[in-house]
């Protein structure tokens, strides 16, 4: 998609070419609620930041004056509490993916707070945000010389039954460790003995999750996999940057809406209601093949993130991620999420 363009004025005085996206995403890349919170609501103010290519390290520039909707991704998104007034006051909406796992007994992910304390932030941002704002992810799910599909499963059970009242859905995915080689290489470096899904896993999972579900009534779905669940398990392919969900809880927001071209269609005397109806295409067409996700600017970068959860994909080394995060501390307030 061709970003509006425009000239902004950086602290160095120069003028710049920058992107205006309209919907943020913060971010697939590393986690800013958790580590990175003071430094893009400072950016935020600034009105810019500044963003690093991964494939080529040119750098570029995202201004934040037409933003209308910000989607964050997190493992511990505690630290956004105190800042979601700032966003009420800006008239900034929002919405969140919490990664919520219960992988504590396995030293998956060594550096997330424990899972009570994660459970409470998710209930704790729901009573701010509204429920269906704050959405649950197991993801990845992964199998190992320990840990099979039964395994698996109740380790969501565990989860499900804590968020009941808090969340309407829940997002998962299988994990495909081979496909990234830099994954691959983490997880046999710590000694974890994974071992790849099968379909015979996941069409087991499915069927487990959904009967799971009966008592739950969640809505189930699946995160950019190929494989078709929906008629035997009502499990669904997702939408993390979701024009549907945008639309169901931010349809007042005109802006949003024209951006995402969306038309209300008034109410006859069969649907009395009316009805908001898209009437164009929306999808990133610059991810995975399966990805559902709509259009965001994502504004992370890569070899940032201190969690260093053993199955990572987006930090290619510790050594890596930790360098850039003490250089982030030496310099919080830096145009770019890395202090460089």
């Amino acid at each position: 998609m061709a970003w509006n363009k425009i000239k902004i004025r950086i602290e160095s005085g120069e003028t710049v070419d920058a992107i205006a996206p309209v919907i943020v995403s913060a971010s697939r890349a590393t986690d800013i609620p958790a580590f990175y919170a003071d430094w893009f609501f400072n950016r935020l103010q600034k009105g810019y930041s500044a963003w690093t290519n991964p494939f080529n390290g040119v750098r570029s520039y995202v201004s934040y004056q037409n933003v209308r909707m910000i989607v964050f991704w997190s493992k511990n998104p505690a630290p956004l509490l105190p800042y979601l007034e700032v966003l009420k006051q800006r008239d900034i909406h929002c919405y969140i993916q919490f990664t919520l796992n219960n992988y504590e007994d396995d030293g998956l992910e060594p550096h997330v707070p424990p899972l009570d304390e994660r459970i409470d932030t998710f209930c704790r941002l729901v009573d701010v945000l509204g429920k269906g704002k704050v959405i649950w992810r197991f993801d990845p799910l992964i199998l190992s010389d320990k840990t099979g599909v039964d395994e698996l499963l109740e380790k969501v059970r565990t989860i499900g039954d804590r968020l009941y009242g808090y969340t309407e859905k829940l997002v998962f995915s299988y994990a495909d460790i081979s496909v990234y080689k830099k994954v691959t290489a983490n997880l046999e470096r710590e000694g974890f003995r994974f071992r790849e899904f099968t379909q015979e896993d996941m069409l087991c999972f499915a069927k487990g999750i959904n009967r799971l579900n009966q008592n739950w009534g969640y809505e189930i779905t699946t995160c950019a996999e190929e494989i078709s669940l929906e008629d035997d398990y009502n499990i669904y392919p997702n939408k993390c940057i979701d024009d549907d969900l945008m639309i169901r809880y931010f349809s007042s927001d005109k802006a949003l809406m024209d951006y995402l071209g969306v038309q209300y269609i008034p109410g006859d005397m069969f649907h009395p209601e009316g009805k908001y109806q898209k009437t164009k295409n929306n999808k990133d067409k610059g991810q995975r093949l399966y990805c559902g996700c709509i259009t965001s600017k994502d504004i992370g970068e890569y070899n940032t993130c201190p969690h260093l959860c053993a199955y990572c994909y987006a930090n290619s080394s510790k050594e890596k991620a930790l360098a850039n995060w003490r250089c982030h501390q030496k310099n919080p307030v830096s145009e770019t999420i890395t202090g460089r």
